[in-house]
């Protein structure tokens, strides 16, 4: 709700009001829209808003459904079985939603990876031709939450709104800081148990950190600077430099080679009449890949390639990083 200015608003001091009005940004046309299957994306999405609200901006805000809603806590079927549609974009049906305008000064975007790619109800979104239209010409700033891997997601994201002739300005992570191993055993566990609490008393909580959540307000304050200013040039370099979009060079290694592999076998799985059964081959087949292959693999590099491709790595940090 916008706030009260007090006075006697009359010829020019109208236009005062106005010109004030669009300074603090208040007649700006804000969407926050998202999907949140276990409600750790909604509360990220809250404290990236707070700045707005107290600024006394309108934010329409729009949480996705799904008409066939996966479960939370998942099945272990139905966890795997979301993995071929989520690699290879196949929408899956939304539940149809209202929007209160035809067009937006600003759209944030709140979402999740599945599977190293946008979750099937974000795609879903992105594909939708309604959305799409309203997306064109827009400013978009995305607010990522997820385990701890997002750049093949986020390639695909920039790809969706580039074909919605959408103008990504920002990206903001929020990712589960625990070793990666350490993540996979804790995720598992909370996605296919539903609690987040600490597995065996000797894990840490699964899913982004408390503190990593409620800290979100900063870069919200910082796009909101950039709406107001009507300015976002500097806006994901400003992101960066407060810690709200980073790259770890392990992960990267990791998802750049494991998201050839999962395309190989969504392309499989998709053509096969025995889907279950080559989705509990490819559930061996990544926990193999995880606690095996990988640290393995990730070792050998970081002694015998990594020394001479620091140069290149940073180039390929910042490739991932641009909003371009």
């Amino acid at each position: 709700m916008r706030p009260e200015l007090k006075g006697h608003f009359g010829g020019s001091q109208n236009h005062k009001k106005s010109i004030l009005l669009k300074k603090a940004g208040y007649e700006k046309k804000i969407l926050a829209i998202y999907y949140s299957q276990t409600g750790q994306l909604k509360e990220i999405m809250e404290d990236f808003l707070q700045p707005f609200h107290q600024a006394g901006c309108h934010v329409e805000t729009v949480s996705i459904e799904m008409q066939k809603p996966y479960p939370f806590p998942w099945t272990s079927e139905r966890f795997f079985d979301a993995m071929p549609e989520s690699v290879l974009g196949i929408p899956q049906p939304l539940q149809a939603f209202e929007l209160q305008e035809n067009k937006y000064d600003l759209i944030i975007l709140g979402y999740q990876p599945w599977y190293l790619s946008p979750s099937i109800p974000t795609t879903a979104l992105l594909k939708d031709p309604g959305f799409k239209a309203i997306l064109k010409d827009t400013p978009v700033v995305t607010v990522i939450g997820g385990r701890n891997m997002w750049i093949n997601s986020q390639e695909k994201v920039k790809r969706l709104l580039n074909e919605a002739k959408a103008i990504l300005v920002g990206n903001v992570i929020r990712m589960d800081k625990n070793e990666n191993l350490t993540s996979v055993v804790t995720i598992l566990y909370w996605m296919l148990g539903g609690k987040k609490d600490r597995y065996l008393g000797i894990f840490p909580k699964p899913g982004v950190a408390d503190a990593d959540i409620y800290s979100t307000h900063i870069y919200g304050k910082l796009v909101l600077q950039a709406l107001q200013a009507n300015d976002y040039s500097g806006l994901q370099n400003n992101i960066i430099a407060a810690g709200g979009a980073f790259v770890q060079w392990n992960l990267m290694f990791i998802e750049l080679r494991a998201k050839i592999l999962f395309k190989v076998w969504a392309s499989a799985i998709i053509k096969k009449k025995n889907r279950t059964l080559w989705l509990k081959f490819f559930k061996y087949y990544l926990m193999i890949a995880l606690f095996v292959a990988s640290p393995i693999v990730l070792l050998f590099y970081m002694i015998l390639v990594r020394p001479f491709r620091l140069k290149a790595e940073k180039k390929q940090k910042q490739l991932f990083l641009d909003i371009k």
